[in-house]
């Protein structure tokens, strides 16, 4: 372990001092916005930022244009579930219709069957 170093306040007041005149120099020593080569920077940024901006607007609007195209599709899929249910239901209903006629048809038929029945039979006993 190291021996303890006893910093008296002068010593810390002289180095507080040196680390605010070594920042001053710093900042006095940065370039100004007049420097040419902060102007290319600036430029260089400002361009930098432009072309992320029409990167991001080139995203956004293929990204709306890709959602267009599924809510279309999506749209088109429906009306066609739709169109094809209906088709579904007229034609279950034409088979219910023809259903019925063709039970109606069998009971006129059973009906002349017994018609015919009944009159043989009335016309082998004799009555009237």
């Amino acid at each position: 372990m190291s021996a303890f170093k006893f910093n008296a306040f002068n010593d810390r007041r002289e180095a507080a001092a040196k680390a605010k005149a070594a920042m001053l120099d710093r900042f006095k020593s940065a370039p100004s916005l007049d420097d040419p080569d902060i102007k290319q920077k600036l430029e260089e940024q400002r361009i930098a930022y432009e072309a992320r901006e029409a990167r991001l607007a080139e995203r956004k609007r293929l990204k709306a244009e890709e959602a267009a195209r599924i809510a279309a599709e999506k749209a088109a899929a429906e009306k066609a579930r739709i169109e094809e249910e209906r088709a579904h239901e007229a034609a279950k209903a034409a088979a219910a219709v023809e259903e019925k006629a063709r039970a109606l048809a069998l009971l006129a038929e059973q009906k002349a069957e017994r018609d015919r029945r009944y009159a043989a039979r009335k016309a082998r006993t004799g009555r009237k």
